[in-house]
Protein backbone atom coordinates (compact mmCIF):
# COMPACT_ATOMS: atom_id res chain seq x y z
CA UNK A 1 0.00 0.00 0.00
CA UNK A 2 0.99 3.53 -0.78
CA UNK A 3 1.92 5.59 2.17
CA UNK A 4 2.66 9.65 1.99
CA UNK A 5 5.58 10.55 4.12
CA UNK A 6 5.84 13.89 6.36
CA UNK A 7 8.19 14.41 8.41
CA UNK A 8 7.97 17.22 11.08
CA UNK A 9 10.99 19.03 13.40
CA UNK A 10 10.01 19.43 16.70
CA UNK A 11 10.60 23.04 18.42
CA UNK A 12 10.51 24.22 22.18
CA UNK A 13 6.88 25.28 21.15
CA UNK A 14 5.22 21.81 20.42
CA UNK A 15 7.15 19.90 22.66
CA UNK A 16 4.92 17.38 24.61
CA UNK A 17 3.63 14.01 23.91
CA UNK A 18 3.72 11.96 20.61
CA UNK A 19 0.06 11.34 20.40
CA UNK A 20 -0.38 14.81 21.43
CA UNK A 21 2.04 16.36 18.86
CA UNK A 22 0.30 14.56 15.67
CA UNK A 23 -2.75 14.96 16.87
CA UNK A 24 -1.97 18.69 16.21
CA UNK A 25 -0.67 17.69 12.53
CA UNK A 26 -2.81 19.37 9.82
CA UNK A 27 -5.60 17.18 8.85
CA UNK A 28 -7.36 17.10 12.09
CA UNK A 29 -6.88 13.75 12.48
CA UNK A 30 -8.69 11.72 15.82
CA UNK A 31 -6.90 10.48 18.82
CA UNK A 32 -7.76 6.73 17.65
CA UNK A 33 -5.97 7.40 14.32
CA UNK A 34 -2.89 8.33 15.01
CA UNK A 35 -2.63 5.92 18.11
CA UNK A 36 -3.22 3.15 15.66
CA UNK A 37 -0.48 4.50 13.08
CA UNK A 38 2.06 4.79 16.19
CA UNK A 39 1.27 0.91 17.29
CA UNK A 40 1.63 -0.23 13.71
CA UNK A 41 5.12 2.12 13.24
CA UNK A 42 3.76 4.87 11.45
CA UNK A 43 5.12 6.95 13.37
CA UNK A 44 8.40 7.26 14.33
CA UNK A 45 10.61 9.12 16.26
CA UNK A 46 13.98 9.73 14.76
CA UNK A 47 13.50 6.89 12.80
CA UNK A 48 12.74 4.61 15.66
CA UNK A 49 9.29 3.69 16.89
CA UNK A 50 7.85 5.12 19.87
CA UNK A 51 5.16 4.71 22.34
CA UNK A 52 2.20 7.08 22.02
CA UNK A 53 3.07 8.76 25.88
CA UNK A 54 7.21 8.91 24.29
CA UNK A 55 7.58 12.83 25.51
CA UNK A 56 9.13 14.72 21.87
CA UNK A 57 12.02 16.82 22.24
CA UNK A 58 13.18 20.12 20.46
CA UNK A 59 15.04 18.80 17.51
CA UNK A 60 13.62 15.84 16.83
CA UNK A 61 12.58 14.17 13.50
CA UNK A 62 8.99 13.45 13.59
CA UNK A 63 7.69 10.80 10.53
CA UNK A 64 4.69 10.56 9.95
CA UNK A 65 3.71 7.74 7.31
CA UNK A 66 0.02 8.07 6.16
CA UNK A 67 -1.63 4.94 4.27
CA UNK A 68 -3.27 5.63 1.19
CA UNK A 69 -6.97 6.49 1.59
CA UNK A 70 -9.96 4.07 1.29
CA UNK A 71 -12.74 5.70 -0.48
CA UNK A 72 -14.96 6.91 1.91
CA UNK A 73 -18.92 7.08 1.64
CA UNK A 74 -20.60 9.35 3.76
CA UNK A 75 -22.33 7.63 7.03
CA UNK A 76 -25.29 9.56 8.66
CA UNK A 77 -24.82 8.95 11.95
CA UNK A 78 -26.97 9.60 15.13
CA UNK A 79 -25.17 11.69 16.92
CA UNK A 80 -26.65 14.21 19.06
CA UNK A 81 -26.40 17.35 18.10
CA UNK A 82 -26.86 20.62 20.20
CA UNK A 83 -29.36 22.32 17.50
CA UNK A 84 -29.97 26.44 18.42
CA UNK A 85 -31.97 27.20 15.72
CA UNK A 86 -33.27 25.64 12.78
CA UNK A 87 -35.84 26.61 9.51
CA UNK A 88 -35.99 25.67 5.73
CA UNK A 89 -32.50 27.38 4.68
CA UNK A 90 -29.91 27.51 8.58
CA UNK A 91 -28.84 25.41 11.12
CA UNK A 92 -26.84 26.62 14.19
CA UNK A 93 -25.08 24.23 16.11
CA UNK A 94 -23.33 24.40 19.32
CA UNK A 95 -20.48 21.95 18.58
CA UNK A 96 -18.83 20.70 21.31
CA UNK A 97 -15.02 20.26 22.43
CA UNK A 98 -13.31 17.33 20.51
CA UNK A 99 -15.90 17.00 17.78
CA UNK A 100 -14.07 17.31 13.86
CA UNK A 101 -16.56 19.32 11.67
CA UNK A 102 -16.02 17.10 8.99
CA UNK A 103 -14.59 13.81 7.80
CA UNK A 104 -10.77 13.86 6.77
CA UNK A 105 -8.21 10.73 7.19
CA UNK A 106 -8.63 9.24 9.81
CA UNK A 107 -12.31 10.68 10.96
CA UNK A 108 -14.43 8.83 8.39
CA UNK A 109 -16.89 8.97 11.34
CA UNK A 110 -17.63 10.94 14.68
CA UNK A 111 -18.03 14.29 13.08
CA UNK A 112 -20.57 17.25 12.68
CA UNK A 113 -21.36 16.56 8.98
CA UNK A 114 -21.96 12.56 9.96
CA UNK A 115 -24.26 13.95 12.72
CA UNK A 116 -26.06 16.63 10.14
CA UNK A 117 -26.68 13.61 7.62
CA UNK A 118 -28.89 11.81 10.10
CA UNK A 119 -30.69 14.85 10.94
CA UNK A 120 -31.28 15.99 7.73
CA UNK A 121 -31.07 14.83 3.94
CA UNK A 122 -31.08 18.67 2.89
CA UNK A 123 -27.72 20.29 3.18
CA UNK A 124 -26.34 22.38 0.42
CA UNK A 125 -23.94 20.77 -2.21
CA UNK A 126 -21.41 23.39 -2.52
CA UNK A 127 -18.63 22.49 -0.49
CA UNK A 128 -19.31 18.69 -2.23
CA UNK A 129 -19.67 15.18 -0.50
CA UNK A 130 -17.11 15.56 2.39
CA UNK A 131 -18.54 18.90 3.62
CA UNK A 132 -21.92 19.39 2.79
CA UNK A 133 -23.50 22.29 3.94
CA UNK A 134 -20.51 23.38 5.89
CA UNK A 135 -19.86 27.28 5.56
CA UNK A 136 -16.98 27.79 8.01
CA UNK A 137 -15.22 25.61 10.63
CA UNK A 138 -14.09 25.99 14.33
CA UNK A 139 -11.42 24.07 15.53
CA UNK A 140 -11.63 20.23 16.60
CA UNK A 141 -10.76 21.42 20.27
CA UNK A 142 -12.79 24.69 20.44
CA UNK A 143 -16.22 24.69 21.56
CA UNK A 144 -19.47 26.92 20.15
CA UNK A 145 -21.74 28.17 17.65
CA UNK A 146 -21.42 26.85 13.39
CA UNK A 147 -24.21 27.92 10.95
CA UNK A 148 -25.03 25.25 8.24
CA UNK A 149 -26.49 25.95 4.97
CA UNK A 150 -29.63 23.37 3.74
CA UNK A 151 -29.39 24.59 0.34
CA UNK A 152 -27.33 26.30 -2.04
CA UNK A 153 -28.79 29.72 -2.18
CA UNK A 154 -28.15 29.84 1.12
CA UNK A 155 -24.34 29.02 1.06
CA UNK A 156 -24.24 31.42 -1.73
CA UNK A 157 -25.69 33.96 0.52
CA UNK A 158 -23.88 33.41 3.98
CA UNK A 159 -20.46 32.53 2.63
CA UNK A 160 -21.12 36.13 0.97
CA UNK A 161 -21.47 37.52 3.97
CA UNK A 162 -18.40 35.86 5.20
CA UNK A 163 -16.24 37.37 2.57
CA UNK A 164 -17.64 40.65 3.24
CA UNK A 165 -16.61 40.33 7.03
CA UNK A 166 -20.49 41.19 8.04
CA UNK A 167 -20.74 38.00 9.97
CA UNK A 168 -20.99 38.59 14.04
CA UNK A 169 -18.14 36.35 15.60
CA UNK A 170 -17.39 36.67 19.41
CA UNK A 171 -15.22 34.04 20.99
CA UNK A 172 -14.46 33.57 25.02
CA UNK A 173 -10.71 32.78 26.02
CA UNK A 174 -8.61 32.30 28.57
CA UNK A 175 -4.88 33.29 28.18
CA UNK A 176 -2.08 32.92 29.98
CA UNK A 177 -0.98 36.19 31.65
CA UNK A 178 -2.38 39.31 32.87
CA UNK A 179 -3.09 41.40 29.69
CA UNK A 180 -2.64 45.00 30.51
CA UNK A 181 -4.79 47.17 28.50
CA UNK A 182 -8.89 46.40 29.11
CA UNK A 183 -9.10 46.67 25.02
CA UNK A 184 -7.22 46.18 22.05
CA UNK A 185 -6.91 45.16 18.24
CA UNK A 186 -4.14 42.59 16.66
CA UNK A 187 -3.64 43.53 13.06
CA UNK A 188 -0.99 40.76 11.67
CA UNK A 189 -1.01 38.83 8.69
CA UNK A 190 -1.33 35.24 9.38
CA UNK A 191 -0.10 32.38 6.98
CA UNK A 192 1.58 28.89 7.35
CA UNK A 193 4.27 28.42 8.95
CA UNK A 194 7.49 28.74 7.40
CA UNK A 195 9.68 25.95 8.70
CA UNK A 196 6.92 24.10 11.26
CA UNK A 197 4.29 23.45 8.86
CA UNK A 198 1.96 22.18 11.29
CA UNK A 199 1.53 25.68 12.17
CA UNK A 200 -0.24 28.88 11.06
CA UNK A 201 2.12 32.15 12.03
CA UNK A 202 2.13 36.07 11.48
CA UNK A 203 4.25 35.75 8.51
CA UNK A 204 4.57 38.37 5.70
CA UNK A 205 5.02 36.40 2.38
CA UNK A 206 1.90 34.11 1.73
CA UNK A 207 -0.03 35.43 4.48
CA UNK A 208 -3.62 37.14 4.39
CA UNK A 209 -4.57 39.93 6.67
CA UNK A 210 -6.03 38.58 10.48
CA UNK A 211 -7.78 41.19 12.82
CA UNK A 212 -8.97 40.37 16.03
CA UNK A 213 -10.13 42.31 18.34
CA UNK A 214 -10.11 41.41 22.32
CA UNK A 215 -11.67 42.98 25.44
CA UNK A 216 -10.50 41.90 28.81
CA UNK A 217 -13.45 40.16 30.75
CA UNK A 218 -11.88 39.06 34.49
CA UNK A 219 -8.23 39.00 35.73
CA UNK A 220 -6.75 36.27 37.63
CA UNK A 221 -4.07 35.82 39.21
CA UNK A 222 -1.89 33.85 35.99
CA UNK A 223 -4.60 34.20 33.51
CA UNK A 224 -6.69 36.43 31.91
CA UNK A 225 -10.23 35.77 30.29
CA UNK A 226 -11.02 38.06 27.48
CA UNK A 227 -13.90 38.14 24.93
CA UNK A 228 -12.69 38.01 21.64
CA UNK A 229 -14.19 39.51 18.12
CA UNK A 230 -13.29 38.70 14.75
CA UNK A 231 -12.73 40.83 11.85
CA UNK A 232 -11.31 38.54 9.25
CA UNK A 233 -11.73 34.46 10.04
CA UNK A 234 -8.01 32.94 9.29
CA UNK A 235 -7.06 29.79 10.07
CA UNK A 236 -6.11 29.08 13.90
CA UNK A 237 -6.55 33.20 13.76
CA UNK A 238 -7.02 33.64 17.75
CA UNK A 239 -4.66 31.16 18.95
CA UNK A 240 -1.96 32.40 16.33
CA UNK A 241 -2.68 36.10 17.28
CA UNK A 242 -2.78 35.67 21.29
CA UNK A 243 0.65 33.65 21.04
CA UNK A 244 2.06 35.90 19.15
CA UNK A 245 1.27 39.23 21.87
CA UNK A 246 2.48 36.87 24.56
CA UNK A 247 -0.72 35.55 25.78
CA UNK A 248 -1.28 32.09 24.47
CA UNK A 249 -4.79 29.94 25.14
CA UNK A 250 -4.54 27.95 27.64
CA UNK A 251 -4.35 24.41 27.41
CA UNK A 252 -3.39 25.00 24.12
CA UNK A 253 -1.40 22.07 22.57
CA UNK A 254 0.02 23.52 19.47
CA UNK A 255 0.44 27.50 20.51
CA UNK A 256 1.06 27.05 24.20
CA UNK A 257 3.58 24.80 24.92
CA UNK A 258 1.44 21.51 24.72
CA UNK A 259 1.64 19.77 28.57
CA UNK A 260 2.88 22.54 29.92
CA UNK A 261 0.48 24.94 29.21
CA UNK A 262 -2.80 22.77 30.56
CA UNK A 263 -2.43 22.79 34.42
CA UNK A 264 -6.47 22.04 33.50
CA UNK A 265 -6.00 18.88 31.68
CA UNK A 266 -8.21 19.76 29.46
CA UNK A 267 -8.95 18.30 25.81
CA UNK A 268 -7.75 21.61 24.20
CA UNK A 269 -7.52 25.40 24.07
CA UNK A 270 -10.02 26.88 26.57
CA UNK A 271 -11.84 28.57 23.63
CA UNK A 272 -15.45 28.51 23.17
CA UNK A 273 -17.19 30.27 20.04
CA UNK A 274 -20.04 32.17 22.08
CA UNK A 275 -22.08 34.43 19.61
CA UNK A 276 -22.80 34.30 16.04
CA UNK A 277 -25.00 36.61 14.23
CA UNK A 278 -25.89 36.83 10.15
CA UNK A 279 -28.56 38.17 7.89
CA UNK A 280 -30.88 35.01 6.92
CA UNK A 281 -30.32 34.36 3.29
CA UNK A 282 -34.19 34.66 2.82
CA UNK A 283 -35.99 37.03 5.17
CA UNK A 284 -33.06 39.37 5.42
CA UNK A 285 -33.61 39.58 8.92
CA UNK A 286 -30.57 40.02 11.46
CA UNK A 287 -30.64 36.57 13.63
CA UNK A 288 -28.06 36.13 16.30
CA UNK A 289 -27.29 33.51 18.65
CA UNK A 290 -25.56 32.96 21.84
CA UNK A 291 -24.29 29.70 23.03
CA UNK A 292 -22.98 29.83 27.23
CA UNK A 293 -19.18 28.56 28.04
CA UNK A 294 -19.57 24.57 28.33
CA UNK A 295 -19.35 22.95 31.48
CA UNK A 296 -15.72 22.38 32.08
CA UNK A 297 -14.69 25.42 30.93
CA UNK A 298 -17.30 26.87 33.35
CA UNK A 299 -15.45 25.00 36.05
CA UNK A 300 -11.83 26.05 35.15
CA UNK A 301 -13.42 29.82 35.29
CA UNK A 302 -15.19 28.85 39.00
CA UNK A 303 -11.97 27.66 40.67
CA UNK A 304 -9.58 30.30 39.21
CA UNK A 305 -8.12 32.26 42.15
Amino acid sequence: MTKERNDYIVTEETEQRLDHFCCALPGDYSREYIKRLITSGDVLVNGQKKKASYHVKPGEKITLMIPEPIACYMEAENIPLAIIYEDEDVIVVNKPQGMVVHPAPGNSSGTLVNGLLYHTKNLSNINGVMRPGIIHRIDKDTSGLLMIAKNDIAHRSLSEQLKEHSILRRYYGLVKGNVKPNRGTVDMPIGRHEQLRIKMAVVEKNSKPAITHFEVIKRYTQYTLLRFQLETGRTHQIRVHMEKIGHPLAGDPLYGKGDKNNPFKTGGQCLHAHTLGFTHPRTGERLIFRAPVPPEFKSILKNMK
